[in-house]
């Protein structure tokens, strides 16, 4: 694709009925080589941290249970990229902006929990079924939609997306961490709460899985040698609500004019 363009009344339906939808070649070669190269030199620690930037080393590396190879091997993700504009740039990307429209509506949207996930390998690195909004206070759930596109292929050797399809519309679930030896921080799980059958989303280098934030997903250990690596953002629709009234004014978020 490549280009800005509605989404079709089917895929918008697909959406619905599922709570993910796959769209292959979304973002442009050229651009997301350089969002890549711009983790890299975070990750490497060639260029220091933008502000409010945090890089997330794996648990087993911290332990001392494995030692990387590289210190990109190191990182588990990059969180909060708002500051640097660079990798800022992935989120207005127009392509990207107007399938999200399609979703929720025209207007102004503001960007929430930018990440680069970088899943090492040699490392447990999973992780637990979930859903996002359990990170969120915005709601309502059907204004934000989450993006995840992919630098390199993702597959099920190095730990792609495993979704249940349709279990956006249930409800928001109780997570907690799973007693698991190696648990990244942050990394809730629904547990046992996660009925129903999971498939596996294999993708290719620079397709994009837009989702509901109530979808059940969560992805598995990376069983190659190289990081299995993507980019990602929610959208939040302007009209959004919050217990939080400054949340369109805090610093983990940015305005994307409609």
């Amino acid at each position: 694709m490549g280009i800005a363009m509605q989404l079709t009344t089917e895929q918008i339906q697909r959406y619905g009925e599922q709570g993910f939808l796959l769209l292959p070649g979304l973002v442009p070669e050229d651009r997301l080589r350089a969002y890549e190269e711009r983790f890299l030199d975070f990750a490497s620690g060639t260029v220091p941290p933008a502000a409010g930037m945090k890089l997330m080393r794996d648990v087993m590396v911290v332990k001392g249970s494995v030692r990387p190879r590289t210190a990109v091997e190191a990182v588990n993700k990059l969180l909060q990229f708002e500051e640097d504009p660079d990798l800022y740039g992935y989120t207005t990307e127009p392509a990207l902006l107007a399938a999200v429209r399609s979703l929720i509506g025209p207007g102004d949207l503001y960007t929430l929990a930018t990440n680069v996930f970088n899943k090492p390998p040699r490392v447990d690195g999973r992780h637990p079924l979930h859903q996002d909004l359990h990170y969120f206070r915005t709601r309502p759930a059907e204004k934000i939609v989450g993006t995840w596109t992919t630098f390199t292929a993702t597959h099920r050797d190095n730990g792609c997306l495993a979704v249940v399809p349709g279990s956006h519309r249930g409800a928001l679930l109780d997570h907690r961490y799973p007693d698991w030896e190696h648990l990244n921080s942050g990394f809730f799980g629904v547990g046992d709460a996660a009925v129903g059958a999971h498939v596996h989303i294999e993708m290719q280098a620079g397709d994009t899985l837009l989702f509901h934030p109530l979808l059940i997903h969560g992805s598995g250990h990376n069983r190659t040698d190289a990081c299995r690596r993507v980019i990602s953002t929610h959208y939040a629709a302007a009209d959004c609500e919050s217990p939080d009234r400054d949340w369109r004014t805090s610093m983990r978020t940015r305005r994307i004019p409609g």
